[in-house]
């Protein structure tokens, strides 16, 4: 065994003989009972091993890339990938949407035709395997939810039913994205089909 591996084998080891210490130590002062766990202080043990080893993890990481190009705020951020490449969308307060490629850090297209600052951004998964389209749904402070293809730089579908700022929005884990959920500071969630683009709420 060379050196380093040595050091820390012993390393781990020190560190879940403390960790048994400090449980048994628990155990005895606040006289819990734990009999309905057997291997309590084990399973304490491997979690605080690994919140230790995301922690090592986390001092060693690095930014991989920034983008910029927005001139306010950005209050959204989504990935996906679409064919083999990576995908960032952002909304800002600006009152733009903006998709960038990632493997080609770079923007490649930029939404402005808001009349009020943007407030959340996914990626349509619906539109993409139904349709092959990379499509952006956003919602705005200016009460519409619109859909875009950024790829052709192309508006699709427009949801206008709220009466006040459309906030939060969210697509459905189920049927391939095709549901979309959305609040709005009007007091209401509205969830609508994204194939007949009717509400269903």
């Amino acid at each position: 065994m060379n050196l380093n591996l040595s050091i820390k084998v012993e390393s781990n080891l020190s560190l879940k003989e403390d960790v048994q210490i400090i449980i048994h130590h628990w155990i005895r002062t606040l006289d819990i009972k734990l009999g309905w766990i057997e291997d309590f202080d084990k399973i304490v043990v491997n979690y605080v091993y690994v919140v230790f080893m995301f922690d090592t993890f986390r001092s060693s990481s690095k930014l991989i890339n920034a983008f910029t190009g927005h001139t306010s705020a950005v209050s959204s951020i989504d990935y996906s990938t679409f064919d083999d490449c990576r995908f960032i969308c952002s909304g800002s307060f600006d009152e733009t949407v903006c998709a960038w490629d990632i493997d080609n850090n770079k923007k490649i297209q930029s939404f402005n035709r808001h009349s009020s600052f943007v407030y959340c951004v996914k990626f349509s998964s619906y539109h993409y395997h139904n349709h092959r389209r990379y499509v952006i749904c956003f919602s705005s402070f200016d009460n519409i939810i619109r859909f875009w293809d950024f790829k052709n730089n192309k508006k699709l579908q427009i949801f206008n039913r709220h009466t006040d700022s459309a906030c939060g929005i969210e697509f459905s884990s189920f049927n391939g994205g095709r549901y979309l959920c959305s609040g709005s500071w009007d007091k209401t969630i509205c969830l609508w089909d994204v194939k007949t683009s009717k509400p269903l709420h």
